[in-house]
């Protein structure tokens, strides 16, 4: 048998497959054939690029670990930052205590400080927070007395 004969019958037999109803459950060869290709030809490319989807997966799995450790370092930047507020706080605390002077401009800033201390405490609820209540408390009340008698630093 050629070439052109083996063809010939094969196409001859799929045309009389398509045509032909073998059973009561339509059957299209067709479909079969193509998720049959389908399958072959996936098979195929993941065989190609196998490869580059180990180097991906590597790079994934990189990414990850590094988008942790940024987190944790931004955490630990913050957390540092909120210590930072808290020290200036209870060393502003210390000054009224011991009646030194302060401006107005003084308090804004303390009171920025403040401002920003208390939303990550509220943000960060397992923060140790209890150590500059005291002192918050008592620069508010230091600077309400000063604003109503008007007697800042100059």
């Amino acid at each position: 048998m050629t070439l052109e004969e083996l063809l010939m019958g094969g196409a001859l037999g799929a045309g009389l497959l398509t045509l032909v109803q073998l059973s009561p459950v339509k059957i299209n060869p067709w479909t079969r054939l193509g998720k049959l290709l389908r399958r072959l030809w996936t098979a195929f490319c993941r065989s190609l690029n196998a490869e580059v989807l180990t180097e991906l997966a590597t790079l994934r799995t990189g990414q990850q670990e590094t988008r942790q450790t940024l987190e944790e370092h931004i955490a630990l930047s913050d957390r540092r930052e909120a210590d930072s507020y808290r020290a200036s706080i209870l060393h502003f605390n210390v000054e009224l205590i011991e009646r030194r002077p302060h401006t107005r401009e003084d308090f804004i800033e303390i009171l920025s400080d403040i401002d920003h201390y208390e939303r990550y405490c509220e943000s960060h609820p397992n923060y140790e927070n209890n150590r500059a209540v005291c002192a918050i408390a008592n620069i508010k009340r230091v600077y309400a007395v000063r604003m109503e008698k008007g007697d800042f630093a100059q």
